[in-house]
């Protein structure tokens, strides 16, 4: 088993796997009894959970928080802590390698339709013996019915495409209701999967700037990440001064 050591970061636990650890102990989370929920956490989530109490305690509460965004490798870097980032999209991918090694059952949750089926299709083609057991896109008013469906098809191995917060109360909600899972936030990697996104090339990934990259060939993100990200990094710096503890 894999001994797991958090950091604490604005009041928010981290995990301080590197890429390999992080898959192992997720196999094992995705093998136990009970729901297991993965948050991929960024600067713009701890703005989020700051205004938005049900989000904030779901990432207290979550299973496995790995640090995805390099604001976060940074922050904790200026707490003293030097942790690896670990990129959801390349985390999620690996689970998915090792569901189908392991034979066991995948769903795919969220996105458009199309990107959703082109992901669905190019991971099939990549991955051999991977077994999709069911797949609905992100459009969707009935949650009951998509947990009823999961819920009959038992997946064990859920990736949920919906955007933060969103997908991580969808994963939350199901926590009580679904058979044992491993449930991971995955924010745009479906649409990566899909090939309708390209990944950034390797020396913006290796220098954690994939964020950079994507904000270029997508100017309407700028919204998204300013002023999120300043404020992140001022409000670590000010514990850091105020020698309060993070």
């Amino acid at each position: 088993m894999i001994v797991m050591k958090r950091v604490k970061l604005l009041g928010y636990e981290i995990d301080t796997f590197n890429f390999n650890s992080a898959v192992e102990h997720a196999q094992e989370l995705m093998c136990n009894d009970k729901v297991n929920q993965v948050v991929t956490i960024n600067p713009e989530m701890f703005t989020t959970a700051s205004k938005d109490a049900e989000f904030s305690q779901l990432l207290k509460d979550a299973e496995m928080v790995i640090p995805d965004g390099i604001g976060v490798k940074i922050a904790l870097k200026i707490m003293g802590e030097n942790v690896d980032r670990i990129a959801g999209v390349d985390f999620a991918r690996e689970m998915i390698n090792r569901a189908a090694e392991k034979n066991m059952p995948v769903a795919l949750i969220g996105a458009k339709s199309e990107i959703l089926e082109k992901a669905v299709s190019n991971l099939q083609s990549e991955v051999k013996n991977l077994n999709i057991v069911y797949s609905h896109d992100g459009y969707f008013n009935n949650i009951d019915e998509i947990m009823n469906e999961l819920k009959n098809q038992s997946p064990r191995l859920i990736l949920v495409a919906l955007g933060a917060p969103k997908q991580e109360k969808f994963i939350y909600a199901a926590k009580n209701i679904l058979n044992p899972a491993l449930m991971i936030g995955v924010g745009g990697s479906f649409d990566v999967w899909s090939g309708v996104v390209q990944r950034a090339p390797k020396i913006y990934q290796k220098m954690g700037l994939e964020w950079l990259y994507r904000t270029i060939k997508q100017p309407e993100r700028f919204k998204r990440i300013f002023p999120a990200l300043p404020l992140f990094m001022l409000k670590v710096l000010k514990y850091r001064i105020g020698g309060e503890k993070c």
